[in-house]
């Protein structure tokens, strides 16, 4: 097996990702650059199973300031999962390390590509780039009119690959995700702030009304379409990537509800700028050339999430303990 590199290693996706690709006997260099976004000690809890296999290293680097070409050295493949993410955060002066970390940084990549032009890429998209699309399933030909900060960067960085491709050739594909959830998100993230807040039988606040409707991603099927992307996406293509069964944010927390068996305590708060109304997946595209496939469920994701949310307020619990 060769060498894959993974940028943003120590994020929700891209550990996931590292231990996939260990799994199948590659080697693996992660690199992270700690973004202060959230606790780094999160990010460190992800990396901790990963920095004990023989076959990871690791790297504590600025996509934007690092040897690029040291750090891809050996390399025969990319995933670029590294980002500063967030809808709501994109907005006021703090742009600025939106263009740094997702379009600046990408740009560093694509030319550092230039050069190894054997070297296949998946660079991770997401489905902020359509705004608020049109009702029914949304595919990848649809206009892009994103409708916050963050998902102009994401389009720019989309943008950024289609010119690299059409100008030198590079075999780099683009996925764009839709609201993945799992084990490990981020603490941002409304499903991890509702499991934990369930967990712990707190009030936790939805922004709107509930109705608004995503199509949920299971961790595990993300990183399974970027394996699928790598061997077999078309340089210059990008792909839908998204759970199938699209449902409320009421339905996921009804589904919360049942398996933890009590009601949630919650506070409802107004719309944010930024977020649409809806969101679901058009993945013909990724299901004929990829292969990709979801397996995991909403209600089967959602469990595996409060199992690890247990596991985690335990470990908390045991801490406190000691202390």
């Amino acid at each position: 097996m060769g060498v894959a590199v993974v940028t943003g290693a120590a994020g929700f996706i891209g550990s996931h990702l590292c231990a996939a690709l260990l799994g199948e006997g590659h080697h693996v260099r992660g690199i992270d650059n700690f973004d202060p976004y959230y606790d780094r000690r999160l990010k460190e809890a992800n990396l901790a199973a990963l920095r004990s296999h023989p076959a990871f290293t690791f790297s504590e680097a600025d996509l934007v300031a690092a040897d690029l070409g040291g750090l891809l050295e050996g390399a025969d493949r990319l995933f670029h999962q590294a980002a500063r993410p967030g809808v709501r955060s994109s907005w006021g002066d703090d742009f600025r390390i939106y263009v740094r970390a997702n379009i600046t940084a990408t740009q560093r990549l694509l030319e550092a590509l230039r050069a190894r032009p054997a070297l296949r890429a998946v660079i991770a998209s997401s489905s902020s780039v359509y705004g608020q699309a049109a009702g029914g399933p949304t595919p990848e030909d649809a206009p892009r009119r994103p409708i916050s900060p963050y998902g102009v960067s994401k389009l720019a960085t989309e943008a950024l690959v289609a010119a690299y491709h059409a100008n030198f050739g590079l075999p780099v594909v683009c996925l764009r995700y839709f609201t993945v959830f799992g084990p490990r998100q981020r603490p941002d993230m409304a499903f991890h702030r509702f499991a934990r807040a369930i967990t712990l039988g707190e009030t936790f606040e939805v922004y709107g009304d509930g109705r608004q409707v995503r199509d949920f991603t299971y961790v595990a099927d993300a990183v399974a379409a970027n394996l699928l992307a790598l061997e077999h996406g078309r340089p210059g293509e990008v792909y839908n990537i998204g759970g199938g069964a699209p449902a409320s944010v009421r339905d996921a927390i009804a589904i919360l509800e049942a398996l933890a068996g009590r009601r949630a305590e919650i506070v409802w708060g107004p719309r944010q700028p930024g977020d649409p109304r809806s969101t679901e997946a058009d993945t013909t595209r990724a299901r004929g050339v990829l292969g990709f496939r979801p397996r995991v469920g909403l209600e089967q994701g959602l469990r595996e999430m409060m199992a690890w949310m247990a596991s985690v307020v335990a470990k908390e619990r045991e801490n406190q303990g000691r202390s």
